[in-house]
């Protein structure tokens, strides 16, 4: 009771001429991850005898606490979530307890991040042309060949969903809540993608054009397939229709969608969030002459991974290089 008190302090949000709590600043699904991870460490506590009531952050997270949770962790889980949870527990702990020091936390965190031991992720890279490539098949096999017309409205949603995400690599839960109007809408006869800054993870604005030789594939999505999809259901803005349900997809079950289309396309399985790493690699692979593209285009705001000098480049024109980058990759020489 004491730390959910504590915590909901730390999260108010800011009020003119009063400042937030220590949490404010975080985007919502920052603070959702980093009390989720504090609850784990909660669990455990319990689980062992170790929470009693009343006690906050302050008597909870203690050397000898920590050890024990970081040794039942490191039977189940790989180093790197080991230091995951580390990292968040002490975020927490700052958060919840700011007059009190946790650098020795932040030390042990360190001592981790030395020998952590990431699983590789070169087995699944794959760049983004092909993704795109694949996406764009998918719609046109979908209206060339289907059987019938639930799997042409599947394929063509199922392709456009691969080669937007491959140009757009927006983290899973924003992408799976698209909605028409609003965070996807048309603008002068190109579809724009608008995240307000309240949505991400950077706290700024998120505004790109979808490259124009997608706009073919996201009219029929439009006009056929996902009418056809939405059926008798009630109305939806939702951009993302299950042909299940019948009602917008949830981000589990696209995520679970991706996965299984990119290993039947290009023989891999590339989870939503790899199309992230997939978008830097192709940065880093054909735009030379562009750097910190991937910074950009991803949004990044670490100064470890977006240069001052590069920071003047907008995430709009980002998103422009990048697609021209994988259009003129894509197009067959003639």
């Amino acid at each position: 009771m004491c730390d959910r008190l504590a915590w909901a302090d730390a999260c108010r949000p800011a009020e003119r001429l009063r400042r937030g709590g220590s949490a404010s600043h975080l985007a919502p699904v920052s603070q959702a991850d980093i009390a989720n991870r504090y609850g784990l460490y909660l669990d455990f506590l319990q689980r062992n005898g170790l929470l009693k009531s009343g006690m906050g952050a302050a008597a909870l997270v203690t050397p000898g606490n920590v050890h024990n949770f970081m040794t039942e962790l490191q039977t189940r889980v790989r180093s790197v979530t080991v230091w995951n949870s580390v990292y968040k527990l002490r975020r927490a702990a700052e958060l919840l307890a700011p007059a009190l020091d946790f650098s020795w936390l932040a030390e042990i965190e360190k001592d981790i991040a030395l020998v952590m031991e990431p699983s590789s992720k070169l087995d699944r890279l794959v760049l983004a042309e092909r993704l795109v490539k694949a996406g764009l098949t998918l719609v046109t096999e979908a209206l060339e060949f289907a059987r019938d017309d639930l799997a042409c409205a599947r394929g063509v949603r199922n392709g456009l969903m691969v080669a937007l995400l491959a140009l757009r690599p927006i983290r899973l839960k924003k992408f799976a809540a698209f909605e028409l109007g609003s965070t996807f809408r048309e603008v002068h006869g190109r579809w724009w993608i608008a995240l307000p800054s309240i949505t991400t993870k950077s706290r700024r604005p998120d505004e790109h054009a979808a490259p124009a030789f997608l706009t073919p594939a996201i009219l029929v999505y439009l006009r056929k397939a996902r009418p056809f999809l939405l059926g008798s259901a009630p109305p939806t803005n939702a951009l993302w229709i299950s042909s299940t349900t019948r009602r917008q997809l949830t981000a589990k079950n696209l995520g679970t969608l991706i996965s299984r289309l990119t290993l039947e396309t290009v023989g891999v399985d590339v989870s939503p969030h790899l199309f992230r790493t997939a978008a830097a690699s192709t940065s880093a692979t054909y735009g030379g002459d562009t750097p910190h593209l991937a910074s950009a285009l991803l949004q990044h705001t670490d100064p470890r991974v977006t240069e001052e000098h590069y920071n003047r480049a907008t995430s709009m024109s980002a998103a422009q290089e990048f697609a021209a980058l994988i259009q003129a990759y894509r197009v067959e020489p003639k």
